[in-house]
């Protein structure tokens, strides 16, 4: 028997019971709307954690001051102040593949202008912030190395810190008190939006690192040293060579702990998408179930229509047709359903990450890679629970069949 009269039975018989088809195909639709939807979600909440991380810098590698133990009690990462000047200097000059180097003085401080204040976070760092964070200015410039030197009072502040201290005004060439220190503004930050510790990075002043200290903060030490490095290839190798610089600068003997933690930009990366990772895996599986479940409803219905039509499959083969006809008609139907309830869950399920994106403002990153994968896995469905009834309706005994009431 030709495949086409094959195939046009098969449609024909699906034609024959349009409800009962649509709902069987109801199930694949449900199950592939659901994974496309879910897998968007978690994908695309991946992205931001991903395009948040590229926020930080390319190439980059943070170096934090670690932890001390006084009279048995245990400080925690930061702690120690065991970060030197000196130290970023030795990273700077001797660790080859190093392009960029900002020492970071971190705190926070009320700050004012005119009659307006504001509680903000207060960044000392080097000129090099700007290029390893790649920050660029909306306006004004960024303070020199001159300034750093000189621990001049002046600073570059965020969009968030200019709006809420000087509203409309132009910040640049203004000056900002801060803990009564007037500061002359140099320039204003581009907006970056939320980190990934959902901290607005707009608010911030940031100011050299020699002024933080002797200004603002007080103290000798850095609490980071940001350092970037010219190819994604040298983080590894670069991370090695600061941190056997540092244990050599800090007079850490084999077989104890680093005063201090190396951290790459792709250990963070990494670190910081794993949620996202297992969330998706965890929605697209939850999602994977109603598709399953939506291929027993296959099974079920090819079972119940090979019993409804024996005395077809035997009309069938008493004038020719052989099992694998029927094999192959059967295959079709159940192959049918599930590929036309892959392609309207696949349109299902963009829509509903596009609707719960719109309302819930979730982010939603839908591939074309999830899409073609979501279609074969259905038909896949179709075939794998198609077969046995399928086998069954081909199996038949003709002359049982023709008696079959």
């Amino acid at each position: 028997m030709r495949i086409g009269s094959t195939i046009n039975v098969a449609f024909r018989a699906l034609r024959r019971n349009k409800l009962r088809s649509a709902l069987t195909a109801l199930g694949i639709i449900i199950g592939v709307g659901a994974v496309i939807a879910m897998v968007g979600i978690g994908s695309g909440a991946k992205a931001q954690v991903e395009a948040q991380i590229a926020s930080l810098g390319q190439n980059v590698i943070v170096i934090s001051t670690g932890s001390t133990t006084s009279s048995g009690i245990r400080t925690g990462w930061g702690g120690a102040g065991t970060l030197k000047i000196e130290d970023a200097e030795a990273i700077r000059r001797e660790v080859p593949s190093v392009t960029a180097v900002s020492e970071e003085v971190p705190s926070t401080a009320q700050v004012a202008a005119g009659n307006q204040n504001w509680f903000t976070r207060v960044m000392g760092e080097s000129p090099d912030y700007f290029d390893i964070r790649q920050w660029p200015l909306a306006e004004g410039a960024p303070f020199t190395a001159q300034d750093v030197r000189s621990a001049n009072k002046v600073c570059v502040i965020g969009q968030t810190t200019a709006t809420q201290v000087f509203g409309n005004d132009d910040p640049v060439g203004q000056t900002l008190r801060i803990k009564n220190v007037p500061f002359i503004v140099s320039g204003v930050l581009t907006p970056k939006g939320l980190s990934i510790q959902g901290t607005d990075q707009d608010d911030v002043v940031v100011m050299p690192y020699t002024s933080a200290m002797k200004r603002v903060a007080g103290g000798t030490t850095l609490r980071n040293i940001n350092v970037q490095v010219a190819n994604a290839s040298d983080l590894a190798p670069a991370q090695q060579q600061i941190t056997s610089l540092l244990r050599q600068r800090h007079n850490i003997r084999a077989g104890r702990d680093d005063d201090f933690s190396v951290r790459n930009q792709q250990e963070i990366a990494e670190a910081a998408t794993a949620t996202a990772d297992v969330m998706a895996g965890l929605l697209g599986a939850i999602a994977g179930v109603s598709l399953v479940v939506g291929g027993i409803g296959i099974m079920n219905i090819m079972l119940v229509s090979v019993t409804e039509r024996t005395r077809e499959i035997g009309t069938r083969m008493a004038v020719g047709a052989h099992g694998r006809d029927i094999l192959t008609q059967f295959l079709i139907e159940a192959v049918s359903l599930s590929s036309i309830g892959g392609l309207l869950g696949i349109i299902l399920g963009i829509l509903a990450s596009k609707i719960l994106s719109a309302i819930k403002h979730w982010p939603s990153l839908i591939s074309p890679g999830s899409i073609v994968l979501a279609f074969l896995f259905s038909a896949a469905v179709g075939i794998f629970f198609g077969f046995y009834p399928a086998r069954k309706a081909a199996a038949l005994d003709p002359i049982e069949a023709l008696r079959y009431e």
